[in-house]
């Protein structure tokens, strides 16, 4: 599998996997804002000052992954810590545990609510259309999730994998990824995922499932400067 195209993994699912949602600009192209803040551009060196003031509204900020280009004077640039990147070849032993749930329009506000509480940055009200997403339910309460989100036709993004702070230490993370990962190698699809180094405690649940580090990728925010009044 071409596993070349996760070093642009924002462009490289938007030109594909989810290039019926995308807003395209030629060059750039980003998701609406309702389904992620997310942006990606063709390469570094493409000339995307038009299509970047056509994509991003004054004071907006998105983000980049693995690719940036050369920003218009006044937009602000800002460099994070990079990701880690990992990926998984076989499929990973199966967890017990309880009854996975397909989530749905039925489970939103579940899904939201917890979102918002431990995975608060990038989910919006419409990220769950990217893509099928799961979870486990534990005394009438979502305790844990998990979603598939980036992708082309041969990889797929496992994402917002949480679990609420009550049910930390049941071995739920790991029953949903290691599910969602043989789903999707089954598929013929490449499983993927991204982990900052910031959340060590993750980082080390998917390696010790079996996950290993691709790569550490670049990460950004962008901004748009506010127009003057």
């Amino acid at each position: 599998m071409p596993l070349s195209e996760l070093d642009n993994p924002f462009w490289s699912s938007l030109r594909s996997r989810h290039r019926a949602i995308a807003l395209d600009a030629g060059l750039a192209a980003r998701y609406p804002s309702d389904y992620a803040p997310f942006l990606g551009v063709a390469d570094a060196d493409a000339d995307v000052t038009e299509a970047l003031a056509t994509l991003v509204a004054p004071g907006e900020s998105v983000y980049l992954l693995g690719v940036a280009p050369r920003v218009p004077p006044g937009w602000r640039l800002q460099a994070f810590r990079p990701l880690a990147q990992m990926v998984r070849d076989e499929p990973l032993d199966a967890v017990d545990g309880p009854d996975v749930v397909a989530l749905s329009d039925a489970h939103r506000a579940d899904v939201l609510a917890l979102t918002a509480l431990v995975y608060p940055h990038y989910f919006r009200e419409r990220t769950m259309q990217l893509g099928r997403y799961f979870g486990l339910y534990e005394d009438g309460r979502l305790a844990a999730m998990i979603g598939e989100r980036l992708g082309t036709g041969t990889t797929r993004e496992m994402s917002a994998i949480c679990t609420h702070p009550d049910f930390n230490g049941r071995g739920y993370a790991r029953r949903l990824t290691a599910m969602l990962t043989n789903d999707v190698l089954a598929r013929g699809v490449a499983p993927f995922l991204h982990v900052s180094h910031d959340n060590p405690r993750a980082g080390q649940l998917y390696e010790r499932i079996g996950y290993r580090l691709r790569r550490d990728i670049p990460f950004w925010s962008l901004q748009r400067p506010q127009e003057a009044a």
